[in-house]
């Protein structure tokens, strides 16, 4: 019964009113799942392809019934019949099928759609949560979550640099603790901007995203906000960053065009990044430090910064194993961001997660700026016991949607749950 009778597609919208796609895949029994697939605005040139219709006409040229037409024309009859049961399976005739090393010619949206909505479907027939059908444990680890919920780079049109600061709750009791300590410190620090006559309008992923004096404000607004509401600064609320670097790096050189124009080399952002290490031991995770081409600047940050602070590669590496497993051998940043979509099924991205924890390398997995209130993310990073989850500020429906999954997983779970809390970060935090 848990063969793949039909699937569907539908051209939907995301959460900045682009064109995305979603899929329904029915089984046998009549059982359905569905995913909504997410999209990125900051993406890696390494992706998997996410497949527009370009039709300037329509939605500017990001429409996706082109990807709807691949569903229901060429994918479902080759998947008709295959045991859903069978992810590893369905997941490499679905890459056979398209031919191509990145997924170009069906889309990687349109793939990675019907991955998760097998999944999905599976799970409803077994009468299982997501995360249990997609990994089995006794005990399972809630995540500890990065609320960006202060934006810049190209998720807010202001004159901050670096993409995202973050907030994580180290120091709480449970996830649902945790939670309740990522909102008070939003609100805490809206009521700060507004005193200070900053606007509180919010970016893509739900942070605020006002204009600020240079990057050392946001992060000094983020100190205020911790601290006014009551929590010890690196011990209760840790910082994280996505700077983002790829997005300023121009011809071997960062340019910080949205604050003071000044350029920087490999070697002066890494000596950046060691003073500010100094001037906030608050900050336990970096992420996408260095561009993504610059192998050698990375090797260098890690072997000068790997044993101070979380270095999380997520251009550079693009969920997709074999460039990880390069950056292991050449002993680049300690940590990866998984992101589905980046290399397109449920398989490949479970490969990448057990590479990495082999390794020693952290998971922290991840949602996109363009997103659903699709929550397969807080099922996922429960399922492979990543520890971390990125997915947004405590604002906007489609980012709490994740965050409200995880406090329905901690409910069921009970005492068979723990909150990873700072054993996410032990190592670098004696």
């Amino acid at each position: 019964m848990s063969k793949i009778s039909e699937l569907d597609g539908l051209q939907i919208l995301d959460s900045r009113g682009n064109p995305t796609v979603q899929v329904t895949v029915r089984l046998a029994s009549g059982v359905t799942g569905t995913a909504k697939v997410p999209s990125g605005a900051s993406t890696g040139k390494h992706e998997a392809v996410e497949l527009r219709d370009g039709d300037v006409s329509r939605y500017n040229g990001k429409g996706v019934r082109g990807v709807v037409e691949n569903l229901r024309r060429e994918i479902q009859p080759a998947i008709a019949g295959l045991d859903a049961e069978d992810q590893k399976t369905l997941d490499a005739k679905l890459i056979a099928l398209d031919g191509t090393p990145d997924k170009s010619r069906l889309g990687a949206n349109a793939i990675l759609g019907v991955s998760i909505a097998a999944a999905r479907a599976q799970a409803a027939e077994n009468k299982i949560p997501l995360y249990r059908h997609l990994m089995p444990r006794a005990r399972y680890v809630l995540p500890v979550p990065m609320f960006n919920i202060l934006n810049g780079g190209r998720h807010a049109d202001n004159n901050v640099d670096f993409q995202e600061f973050m907030i994580a709750p180290v120091g709480a009791s449970s996830f649902s603790e945790g939670l309740r300590t990522a909102s008070e410190i939003f609100h805490e620090l809206k009521k700060i901007l507004h005193q200070s006559g900053f606007e509180t309008s919010v970016g893509d992923e739900g942070g605020f995203a006002p204009r600020l004096r240079s990057n050392e404000e946001a992060m000094e607004l983020l100190e205020s906000a911790i601290k006014k509401s009551g929590y010890k600064l690196g011990w209760d609320v840790a910082i994280n960053l996505d700077p983002a670097a790829s997005e300023f790096y121009r011809a071997g050189k960062y340019v910080f065009s949205k604050s003071d124009g000044t350029e920087k080399t490999s070697a002066e952002l890494i000596e950046m990044w060691t003073a500010w290490l100094k001037r906030y031991p608050e900050i336990y995770s970096l992420e996408d430090g260095l561009a993504e081409d610059d192998w050698e600047g990375w090797t260098a940050m890690t072997r000068e910064l790997g044993n101070q602070v979380q270095l999380v590669g997520d251009d550079i590496f693009v969920t997709n194993p074999e460039i990880l497993q390069k950056g292991i051998d050449a002993k680049i940043a300690n940590a990866i961001l998984i992101k589905l979509n980046q290399i397109g099924t449920v398989t490949e991205t479970i490969q990448c997660v057990r590479l990495a924890q082999t390794h020693g390398y952290n998971t922290v997995i991840s949602h996109r700026s363009g997103e659903t209130d699709d929550t397969t993310i807080a099922d996922f990073a429960v399922a492979m016991g990543s520890g971390q989850i990125k997915a947004g500020s405590v604002s906007r429906g489609e980012r709490i949607a994740k965050y409200n999954r995880l406090l329905e997983i901690e409910q069921e779970l009970g005492v068979d749950a723990e909150y990873a809390g700072k054993s996410a970060y032990v190592r670098w935090r004696h």
